[in-house]
């Protein structure tokens, strides 16, 4: 008996230093804004909770997002890896999780906390088996064991996008005294959607106050980290979408109670303004330090807190792919001070009529004054074609962003410092986006992007991400790499090889005529997409009366994939009047076929409604603030 004791004393006393070591973790998330806040400066700002939190906490001056759009970021932060390493990056698609890995969560749960996500997953990755405790609109701490520490989220979407254009509206700040930032022009519609923005987050400040306050009555604060973070930069145009610092740079503040400070930060203090670069894909990692658990090599972050924290890394990234219905793909890094972006498809613009986007009035206004030729240079960049395939700017001098520096030889060094980072990085990570989202689908047949990409023989990236940067570099020298692209036997050189004709327009299809025809009629549907764009766009009338026709096969759901039919309506939205030989048989084509998910059901439909004027069906409409979604996750 008197053994039986000690063996349940000792049993007790371990579990007892077990918990001691676990601290609970709080995170307090909000949807689509910056660090438009009091505590990051911002006099304009209303946020007393946060400010507060930050006073006795500290904050990240230079916090990134990775995506500035929510599932992609969720999906770097869910998975601790970056979205186009996992094939997650483009907005509501859906992948397999890499083999051998765990969504943070889980590493969480084995090691006996209670998880918790109330309110929204939104993830681009299959959710596995055991993820949450709870995830839903009534998921609480409140449910756990006695004396069980507890991970939990409370998500606020009360300054989702969508929310600072909704009429009518209780104004809490002065749109009079609201800053247009030098991209925007200076009209009622911006000024509104600006203070209306304000308006929103500040109810979100207080989101988290009334959390903070619960988490004070029940007794925990004193043995709960607590982390405020928003999911990218604000709702508005030019902000939300674009993978610049206005896009992904977001409110970070962390409070470390004294019993867990030696768990904070090195440079943790109390009023602190960390200079530490972090961004999501650190979130997971950190997580797993501050339990005392070694983060495994395959995540891609780098703690900032915990036992096995790291030093400070000399940059952060960003990525954009599809949003919605239209495609792009850029990639961004920052050092702090300066922001690089790498347009991969430079013929597009920034303002892609992205139907959600255009809900907003100030998107809507600003197109209007673009067309009337009433903007400035600086706000006319986001609609201009072609983009500059490098852009570089200075947030010291420059925080809005409007002047690309690139081109200057003062700025050289610089410039070649972060495109060797953010090469480096597609590299080390093994960036799955770098191929038609459709072709990364199909080569990941039977295995996972992920997978797929990290086996050169199925995706040569050093070559793939060579014929990219010759393309999209718009360089004369560069033809004769395009031209002989065209013979290769791997379908994604072809398809660079392909865009960088697209991209260079007349003088383009010209130099490379014969290649480009026959290009119209490759095995990939792809590579044929980009060649009928070509010649029906800058090609002689009895090409583009071939390549029309073409396009719109490809674009028939009912004959080619969602991915080839998504590709070939987005180019001929991009012909303009010169698809007009067409239109009648654009009307005819399904709005419906099968897809991979669910999740992709609504583009094809909302892009024959922009070229057909006939609006979508009404679930089509819009992109769906998505809350906690077991729905979504049902399929697989």
């Amino acid at each position: 008996m008197k053994q039986l004791s000690i063996v349940l004393s000792s049993f007790l006393i371990l579990v007892s230093s077990f918990a001691a070591d676990r601290p609970n973790i709080l995170w307090l998330t909000s949807e689509d804004h910056g660090p438009h806040m009091g505590c990051y400066g911002d006099t304009y700002a209303d946020t007393p909770n946060v400010d507060a939190l930050a006073a006795k906490g500290m904050l990240f001056k230079h916090a990134w997002s990775c995506a500035p759009v929510c599932a992609a970021a969720r999906t770097t932060i869910i998975a601790g890896m970056y979205s186009p390493s996992t094939g997650g990056e483009h907005m509501r698609s859906m992948v397999a999780m890499p083999k051998g890995t765990k969504m943070y969560p889980q590493f969480l749960r084995e090691a006996g906390y209670y998880c918790t996500n109330n309110s929204k997953e939104d993830y681009n990755l299959q959710k596995p088996e055991g993820v949450w405790d709870e995830s839903n609109g009534k998921a609480h701490w409140n449910n756990r064991k006695d004396g069980q520490p507890f991970f939990a989220i409370f998500n606020e979407q009360c300054s989702h996008e969508s929310q600072l254009r909704k009429r009518p509206h209780v104004a809490i700040h002065d749109p009079a005294k609201a800053r247009v930032p030098a991209y925007h022009p200076d009209t009622p519609e911006v000024r509104q959607d600006w203070a209306q923005y304000y308006d929103q987050v500040t109810l979100a400040d207080a989101s988290a106050g009334r959390r903070l306050k619960e988490l004070e009555a029940a007794g925990l604060a004193a043995d709960t980290i607590v982390f405020y973070y928003a999911d990218h930069g604000s709702g508005m145009p030019r902000n939300k979408r674009w993978p610049c610092n206005s896009g992904l740079q977001v409110p970070m503040v962390v409070y470390f109670p004294p019993n867990w400070k030696h768990l904070a930060p090195k440079e943790y203090g109390a009023g602190v303004k960390s200079d530490r670069l972090v961004s999501f894909v650190d979130l997971a990692p950190t997580l797993l330090s501050l339990i005392g658990v070694q983060p495994p090599e395959w995540m891609q972050g780098h703690a900032f807190a915990g036992k096995f924290q790291t030093e400070p890394q000399p940059f952060v990234y960003g990525f954009r792919g599809r949003m919605d219905e239209r495609y792009d793909c850029v990639r961004s890094v920052t050092d702090g001070r300066f922001v690089y972006l790498r347009n991969y498809m430079p013929h597009l613009s920034q303002g892609q009529h992205v139907n959600y986007q255009f809900e907003t009035p100030s998107t809507r206004v600003w197109r209007e004054m673009y067309d009337a030729g009433k903007l400035t240079p600086e706000q006319s960049i986001f609609w201009k074609t072609p983009k500059d395939p490098e852009e570089l700017y200075d947030l010291q001098s420059d925080p809005d962003e409007v002047h690309n520096l690139a081109a200057q030889p003062e700025h050289a060094a610089t410039l070649a410092k972060m495109r060797a980072a953010q090469e480096n990085l597609a590299l080390k990570i093994r960036d799955a986006g770098m191929i038609a989202e459709g072709e990364m689908h199909h080569r990941a047949e039977g295995t996972t992007p992920y997978d797929m990409a990290h086996d050169d023989s199925m995706y040569p990236l050093a070559r793939i991400l060579k014929a990219a940067g010759a393309a999209s570099s718009m360089k004369p020298d560069a033809m004769a790499d395009l031209k002989a692209g065209f013979a290769d036997k791997d379908s994604a050189l072809r398809y660079w090889s392909a865009m960088g004709i697209l991209m260079r327009g007349g003088d383009g299809v010209s130099a490379a005529h014969d290649e480009i025809t026959h290009a119209a009629k490759d095995t990939s549907t792809y590579v044929q997409v980009v060649a009928n764009w070509s010649l029906a766009k800058y090609g002689s009338d009895a090409e583009r009366a071939a390549a029309l026709p073409a396009l719109v096969s490809l674009a028939n759901w009912s004959q080619h994939d969602v991915f080839t039919s998504l590709s070939a309506l987005n180019a001929i939205d991009d012909l303009g009047d010169k698809a007009q030989p067409i239109a009648a048989q654009l009307k005819e084509l399904p709005a419906k076929g099968e897809s991979p998910d669910p999740r992709f059901n609504g583009y094809v439909a909302r892009l024959l409604a922009d070229l057909t004027g006939s609006p979508p069906a009404a679930d089509d409409a819009a992109e769906p603030p998505a809350k906690n979604k077991k729905k979504n996750n049902k399929k697989k």
